[in-house]
C-alpha cells in the first residue's frame, strides 16, 4: 500500500521542468501541435557529428507533421569550428553554438542532446577521429541518450565511408552503429541501468543526401516527402527549416527558407527494415498498446480544441490525466505525464516568474525577489504551497482569471551555491577531445537546470503540479522592453591576470599585473602566483584588502632570479588569492550576442609565460579585421603597436606607408565585402616597400578571387596532424631566419591543425615556403607562399595562426614575428 501511494503522489506531484527563466503558456498552435503529439507513440532520434548538421527540414516535419517527439543528438557542442562572430574559440565557442542549437530547436520544436565529445578540429577519416576520440567513451554517451529517450526510430546524417566529408562526420555513423545494437545488451554499459533500462530501437537508418558534387540518394531507397504547408505555422516545413538553421550565425550557416514539397531518401543500415514508411512495424497509437479508448478521448480533445479559449480544453485534459497515471508502462507513463503536465498549464494561461533588479548573487547573500503569478482561465488554479529555497510557506490562494498578484520574499542564496557555468566546463576537460562530467547523469543534457528554483504546488481542477520557477533577473531595456535573464552566481571575488601572455628573459625583472574584482570585502587575503611547469616556484604578495564592489589593479613584480630558474620556453602561471573563507582563482566571461541568452562561464586564473629566443622587429603593424581573431592582442603583448584600421586608414596612402607591416584577419576575403575596394591601396602599399601578411581565407563567399599580388587560387587542402612533419624548403631563405632562426623545433606543440584551405595554384613569382602533409596524402605546398612585389613583401598563409599565438605557441611565434618583421 505504501508503495502504491508513493508512486500515486509522484504523479501527482510530476514535474514541470523549465528551462527558461518563466513558465509560460505556449501559443494556442504549440499546444494543438502537443495534443497531437500526445496520440502518437513513436520517437525518433537524429544523430550527427556536430550543431548544424542536422536536417532541419526533416525535424520540422517530424515534429509538426508527423507530430512524433523528435530529437538531434549532436555528438559535439561545435567547439573546434569557426567564429564569424567574434573572437571566441575551442570551449567559448561550443557554448555559443549549443545555444544556438537551442534556439534552433525552439523553432522546429525538436529536442536536444550532446555527448562528452569535443570537436577537435576537421579529421579526415575515422581514423583519424578514433585516434583522438575514445569510441567506446562515446558511445557509452549515445547509448545513455538511447536508454533515456528511447527513439524507435535512429537516423544518421552521414554515412561511415569517405562520402561522408569528414572524420567526425563518418566517426557519429560508426558510433550509431555501435551504440543501437549496445542499447539493449544490459551486459554494455551496466552502470547506466541504475538509472535507466535498456531500450532496443526498432531500425538505424541513413538520411541520403545530395551534397554538391556527391549525390548518395536514389529512387529505389525509402522515400518520404516533407516541406508540405502548414497553416498553423503560415509557413511550409522547408521554410522553418530555413529559419531554425539560420539560427547557426557563429558558422555563417544561413540557409534559404524553400516553399514546396521535397523527397527526403533513407537507406537500411541496422535493426528491421522498413519498407513504406519511417514507422512500419512500430506501435504507433494506444490501441496498439492496449488502451484504446485513450486514442478516443485525445481525439476528442483535439476534434473540440478552441484555440481561442485553450482552457475550455482543461477538464477533458484532467480527465485523461488520471487515466495516464493508471499506465503500466513506467516509462512511457513518466514521458507522457510530462508532456500534459506542460499542456494543462499552458491551457490554463499560467504564467510564473521569479525575479530580482540584480544579474548577479553571491552565495551567502540574500536578496529581495519578487514572485509574479497569473494565470487566464475559468477553471480554477489555486497556488496551495510555496517553497522559498529556505522557507515553506502554505499560500492556498486562488488565481483569479487574468489578474496579476505578485508577492515579495527575501531570499538567501545557499551558502554552498555553485557559481553559474556550463557543467561540462566545472572540470579541466580529460583530454583534448573529451570533456570531463562529475554527474554521469548529466551526460546528454544541454545544460543543467537551475538548482536555484522556488516551488509551487498548484491545484488545477482536481489535480495536483508541481512547478519549478528559477532565481532570475529582469529588467526594462528601453530597446528590448522586458528581458529576464537567469540569475548568475559569481565568486566573491573574481581574479585574472591583466595579459594573457608575458614576454620574459632572465637579465631583468617581469612586471604582471593582476585585476580584482571584489564582490564581498576582503580582509588579508595573500595572493601567490604559481609556476606550473617547475615544482615549487612561486612567489606572493600579502595583506591584500578589498572592499566589496571594488575593482583594483595589482602589480606583482617576478624576479629574474625566480625567472632564471624556469627551464621551459613555454610555462604556466597561475594565481590564486587565498582569503580565510574561501580561495578564488577564476575570473567570469560573459558572452552577449542578439540572438542568444546571456551566457557565462569562468576561466582559471593562469597567463602563459614565453622564454627563449624569441625576436620582433616590427614596431608597428595594421589590422585589417576578419571574422575575428586575437592575434592583435597578442601582438600588443608582444610590445607591437597595432593599430585596427578603418576604410579610410587603408585608403590614406601616407597613413599606410607608416607601418612595418599589414595583417589581415582570418577569412577577410569571405567577411568583409569592402575588400575589393582596397586593394589597390594594399597592393600599391606592398609595392612601396610594404609587408602584407595575409591569413586564411576560405572558397566560400569570397568578395574577390584575385586577392594576392599575382594570381593565386585556394582549395580544399589541408593538414589536420598538428605534428605533421614539416619540411623547411629554403632554410636560406631570409623569412625564416630574421629575425628568428626557423627550424623544425618551430613546428612542435601545434593544437588542433596545421592549417586549412590551402592554396592549390600560384604563380611563378611565388615561393613556397613549406612542405607538409597528413598521414598517407601527398605532400602539399601550399601552406605559406611569399613573393618580392615591388619593394614590399606579400605573404599568404593558411596556417592557423589564429589558434596558435593564443595558446602560447613559441614557435608559431616566432615564425609570425619574421613575417610581420620582413620589411625591418
Amino acid at each position: 500500500m505504501f508503495k502504491r501511494l508513493t508512486t500515486i503522489l509522484f504523479l501527482l506531484f510530476s514535474v514541470i521542468f523549465c528551462s527558461a527563466q518563466q513558465v509560460r503558456p505556449a501559443k494556442s498552435a504549440e499546444i494543438f501541435r502537443e495534443i497531437k503529439t500526445l496520440q502518437h507513440i513513436p520517437k525518433v532520434l537524429y544523430l550527427a557529428a556536430h550543431p548544424d548538421d542536422e536536417n532541419t527540414g526533416l525535424l520540422s516535419w517530424l515534429v509538426n507533421e508527423q507530430n512524433v517527439e523528435t530529437a538531434y543528438l549532436s555528438l559535439t557542442r561545435g567547439d573546434g569550428g569557426q567564429n564569424l562572430l567574434g573572437t571566441e574559440q575551442g570551449a567559448a565557442l561550443g557554448l555559443i553554438r549549443t545555444h544556438e542549437l537551442l534556439e534552433a530547436r525552439k523553432l522546429d520544436g525538436a529536442q536536444q542532446f550532446f555527448t562528452r565529445a569535443i570537436d577537435f578540429g576537421f579529421s579526415k577519416n575515422t581514423n583519424d577521429t578514433f585516434k583522438q576520440w575514445d569510441a567506446d567513451s562515446i558511445t557509452a554517451d549515445v547509448v545513455w541518450a538511447i536508454r533515456k529517450f528511447k527513439p524507435d526510430v535512429i537516423i544518421c546524417r552521414f554515412p561511415p565511408t569517405s562520402a561522408a566529408g569528414h572524420g567526425q562526420h563518418a566517426a557519429s555513423a560508426v558510433v550509431a552503429e555501435m551504440a543501437f545494437k549496445a542499447a539493449g545488451d544490459k551486459s554494455r554499459f551496466p552502470n547506466q541501468l541504475k538509472y535507466v533500462s535498456v531500450w532496443q530501437p526498432k531500425r538505424l537508418l541513413w538520411n541520403t543526401f545530395n551534397f554538391g558534387s556527391v549525390n548518395t540518394t536514389a529512387e529505389d531507397q525509402l522515400k518520404v516527402t516533407v516541406g508540405q504547408y502548414d497553416a498553423q505555422l503560415g509557413m511550409g516545413y522547408g521554410e522553418l527549416a530555413g529559419l531554425s538553421r539560420s539560427l547557426h550565425k557563429s558558422q555563417g550557416a544561413g540557409t534559404q527558407s524553400i516553399a514546396g514539397v521535397r523527397s527526403e531518401y533513407f537507406t537500411h543500415v541496422a535493426g528491421e527494415a522498413a519498407k513504406t514508411s519511417l514507422f512500419d512495424g512500430l506501435t504507433k497509437n494506444w490501441a496498439a498498446k492496449g488502451v484504446p479508448e485513450m486514442d478516443l478521448d485525445l481525439s476528442k480533445i483535439v476534434k473540440a480544441f478552441n484555440f481561442n479559449k485553450p482552457d475550455l480544453s482543461l477538464p477533458a485534459l484532467i480527465a485523461i490525466r488520471k487515466k495516464f497515471a493508471l499506465l503500466k508502462d513506467e516509462d512511457l507513463k513518466k514521458d507522457k505525464l510530462k508532456s500534459l503536465d506542460q499542456i494543462i498549464l499552458s491551457c490554463a494561461g499560467f504564467m510564473g516568474e521569479v525575479v530580482t533588479n540584480q544579474p548577479e548573487a553571491i552565495a551567502g547573500n540574500s536578496y529581495r525577489f519578487r514572485l509574479n503569478l497569473i494565470s487566464r482561465s475559468t477553471s480554477d488554479v489555486v497556488v496551495e504551497k510555496i517553497s522559498w529555497l529556505n522557507t515553506i510557506e502554505s499560500a492556498n490562494r486562488k488565481l483569479a482569471n487574468d489578474s496579476l498578484i505578485t508577492l515579495e520574499h527575501q531570499i538567501q542564496i545557499p551558502e554552498n551555491a555553485l557559481l553559474t557555468e556550463p557543467y561540462w566546463l566545472e572540470k579541466p576537460a580529460k583530454n583534448a577531445a573529451t570533456f570531463s562530467v562529475g554527474n554521469d547523469t548529466l551526460i546528454g543534457l544541454p545544460e543543467q537546470e537551475s538548482p536555484l528554483m522556488v516551488k509551487l504546488e498548484l491545484k488545477i481542477g482536481t489535480e495536483r503540479f508541481a512547478v519549478k520557477l528559477p532565481l532570475s533577473y529582469k529588467k526594462l531595456d528601453p530597446v528590448k522592453g522586458d528581458v529576464v535573464e537567469a540569475l548568475r552566481i559569481v565568486p566573491a571575488v573574481e581574479i585574472k591576470f591583466a595579459e594573457s601572455i608575458y614576454f620574459a628573459n632572465d637579465k631583468e625583472d617581469l612586471s604582471t599585473t593582476l585585476r580584482m574584482r571584489a564582490n564581498k570585502d576582503v580582509t588579508n587575503g595573500k595572493i601567490v602566483l604559481k609556476f606550473g611547469n617547475e615544482l615549487g616556484l612561486s612567489t606572493a604578495l600579502d595583506h591584500i584588502n578589498l572592499k566589496a564592489n571594488e575593482i583594483r589593479n595589482i602589480d606583482i613584480t617576478i624576479n629574474k632570479e625566480l625567472l632564471s630558474k624556469i627551464n621551459l620556453n613555454r610555462s604556466n602561471i597561475k594565481a590564486v588569492l587565498i582569503t580565510e573563507t574561501g580561495d578564488y582563482n577564476k575570473s567570469q566571461q560573459v558572452i552577449q550576442y542578439p540572438h542568444l541568452p546571456v551566457l557565462q562561464y569562468f576561466v582559471p586564473a593562469n597567463a602563459w609565460l614565453l622564454k627563449g629566443d624569441i625576436k620582433v622587429t616590427a614596431k608597428k603593424v595594421g589590422y585589417i579585421p576578419g571574422a575575428g581573431d586575437l592575434i592583435p592582442d597578442f601582438l600588443r603583448q608582444a610590445g607591437v603597436q597595432v593599430d585596427v584600421l578603418s576604410e579610410t586608414d587603408i585608403l590614406n596612402t601616407s597613413k599606410l606607408n607608416t607601418y612595418d607591416a599589414l595583417v589581415t584577419g582570418v577569412r577577410v576575403i569571405n567577411t568583409e565585402k569592402r575588400i575589393k575596394n582596397w586593394q589597390v591601396a594594399l597592393r600599391a602599399y606592398v609595392e612601396n616597400g610594404g609587408t602584407l601578411v595575409m591569413q586564411y581565407n576560405t572558397t566560400q563567399d569570397m568578395a574577390l578571387q584575385d586577392f594576392g599580388v599575382y594570381p593565386l587560387s585556394i582549395g580544399w587542402n589541408r593538414v589536420t596532424e598538428q605534428n605533421a612533419a614539416v619540411k623547411i624548403l629554403n632554410p636560406n631563405q631570409r623569412l625564416l631566419n630574421y629575425p628568428n632562426k626557423i627550424t623544425d623545433e618551430d613546428f612542435k606543440g601545434w593544437v588542433q591543425e596545421r592549417g586549412a584551405y590551402f592554396v592549390d595554384t600560384w604563380d611563378k613569382n611565388y615561393e613556397p615556403l613549406f612542405e607538409m602533409n597528413d598521414t598517407g596524402e601527398a605532400p602539399s605546398q601550399g601552406s605559406t607562399l611569399y613573393a618580392k612585389y615591388g619593394k614590399g613583401n606579400f605573404i599568404y598563409s593558411p596556417l592557423a595562426f589564429f589558434r596558435q599565438l593564443p595558446a602560447g605557441n613559441v614557435g608559431a611565434a616566432r615564425l609570425f614575428f619574421n613575417f610581420i618583421s620582413a620589411s625591418k
